[in-house]
């Protein structure tokens, strides 16, 4: 019996990349589409929003001299392309996938509504939401936020490079220590970067939890469902 009936998986675009410096790594798409194939096979409804920062970041952008709206739209599209990329990997291993876009782009998606996006999960399909949503300014993390929380996600799982979330960047500090669990409140007191602060504040408002785990090891999203303490769950 898995953990979450309905969740929603946050990937970050940069993981992608996989090995590789731009783009992205069919290797590390493949281990993905295999993991959520896993939990998908469990009965889990899955709604999927993933970042594009391994093509194109409005916010470095703008710090290059773009337009901030141009680039975040540039940004949204480049989640497009991930979405298609890991709707088209699931499928090849049985799993129907639908892409559901923030804006109107047929036929490359549909135009995203709550109750299309519910029906599609019911019906046994995963649903990647691409084009974060669909405004300049909000980050994929609020996308999934705000994703999360249409959908009635039971949680939002944040599939990361990291095992959780440490008292300090365990990078920089060899004394930093992992929560198994941790409030929003504290993470507010603590100065913790789990998300922006606007993806944040709307979990908490919503009463959304967040999951944080480390994506990139193979099998890790079945152990979350199966509800093996291998990251930090986030409440209030």
């Amino acid at each position: 019996m898995a953990k979450f009936n309905r969740i929603l998986l946050k990937l970050s675009g940069e993981s992608l990349m996989g090995e590789q410096r731009y783009g992205i790594d069919e290797k590390r798409l493949g281990e993905y589409a295999t993991q959520i194939k896993e939990i998908h096979d469990m009965g889990v409804q899955i709604g999927i929003v993933i970042g594009g920062g391994n093509i194109f970041r409005g916010l470095t952008g703008a710090g290059k001299g773009f337009d901030r709206v141009k680039g975040d739209q540039m940004g949204m599209l480049a989640t497009v392309i991930n979405s298609l990329a890991l709707s088209s990997a699931l499928t090849a291993i049985g799993v129907k996938a639908r892409v559901l876009t923030a804006i109107r782009m047929e036929p490359i998606g549909e135009l995203y509504t709550k109750w299309k996006a519910i029906d599609c999960m019911e019906a046994g399909e995963v649903v990647i939401l691409s084009g974060g949503t669909g405004n300049p300014y909000f980050t994929t993390d609020t996308g999934s936020s705000l994703r999360g929380i249409e959908i009635e996600a039971d949680v939002m799982l944040k599939g990361t490079r990291v095992d959780g979330i440490y008292t300090a960047d365990p990078e920089k500090d060899p004394t930093a220590t992992k929560f198994s669990e941790i409030t929003y409140d504290e993470i507010y007191t603590r100065g913790l970067k789990v998300m922006d602060l606007t993806a944040t504040t709307m979990c908490k408002q919503n009463n959304l939890p967040i999951y944080v785990f480390n994506m990139d090891v193979v099998g890790n999203l079945k152990k979350v469902m199966d509800g093996e303490p291998i990251g930090t769950y986030v409440h209030n």
